[in-house]
């Protein structure tokens, strides 16, 4: 489960993607939560049955909605949705996006 008012992003420690996708949220001044699933198979598990069956990494989700990885937070980031997002799930946005 996640948390209404909070990003969570599960990673692992060898991909870049995932540093990028942390890079960016702090940019934006938006505070996460990461869950490391490196060589951890039952996390993993869980991790595929959230996401809807994705199998890669980062996988982040705002509050309990799966956005997908670092080029759909990316993406999503250039639509209004994205605010509305953020708001529906109780995450103010500090910085003006880009």
């Amino acid at each position: 489960m996640h948390p209404k008012g909070q990003i969570t992003v599960y990673t692992t420690t060898y991909c870049p993607y995932c540093t990028f996708a942390k890079d960016f949220l702090t940019r934006k001044s938006l505070p996460f939560i990461e869950i490391d699933v490196t060589g951890d198979t039952s996390l993993r598990e869980a991790l595929v049955l959230k996401s809807g069956g994705r199998t890669t990494v980062p996988q982040i989700f705002i509050g309990e909605v799966s956005i997908g990885g670092y080029d759909d937070l990316v993406a999503l980031s250039k639509s209004p949705d994205f605010e509305k997002l953020l708001k529906s799930s109780g995450i103010t946005l500090k910085n003006v996006l880009d």
